[in-house]
């Protein structure tokens, strides 16, 4: 496993690969962090020559929700998130083998555009790919325990569970 991470799920990777075997390896890069993320940086950890597809996936801060203008967000983490990020991945790397599993979650202040979720997966083939990223992508909203919230543009404000 090559780990290129810095935080607790980069850790958290790097010990479920030594003791759970392929599908913990296969996660190359997994953690919530409080910096820019970019979809390329998952990108060029996932890719080898062996892959024939690279899937990306970019959450992206956009300017509305609801009907109601968005202005920005910020993202809160419970301390396990990191783990929690970690789990999930290799879950769909036991799901699905073959891939390649990289994945950040940004936290903090974000404005409109900013990259809030950075996911890729290879894989030898497309289908696998594509159905490994979408699954990865559902599974953290559903699982990392991470909040929102948005302030808008009437000057309201809301705290949502997920992303």
């Amino acid at each position: 496993m090559t780990d290129v991470g810095a935080g607790a799920g980069a850790a958290a990777a790097a010990g479920a690969a030594a003791g759970s075997g392929a599908a913990a390896a296969r996660v190359v890069l997994s953690d919530v962090v409080d910096r820019a993320i970019t979809v390329a940086e998952t990108a060029d950890v996932v890719a080898t020559d062996q892959d024939g597809a690279v899937v990306t996936f970019a959450g992206v801060v956009r300017d509305h929700d609801d009907g109601k203008g968005v202005t920005a967000l910020e993202y809160e983490r419970h301390p396990s998130a990191g783990e929690v990020i970690t789990e999930v991945a290799a879950t769909i790397a036991a799901d699905h083998p073959g891939v390649r599993i990289a994945v950040l979650h940004r936290v903090g202040k974000l404005i409109v555009g900013d990259v809030a979720l950075a996911a890729a997966v290879s894989s030898a083939h497309r289908a696998e790919a594509f159905a490994a990223c979408a699954a990865l992508i559902d599974l953290v909203k559903e699982r990392v325990p991470i909040w929102k919230h948005q302030r808008f543009t009437d000057g309201s404000d809301e705290w949502v569970a997920s992303l």
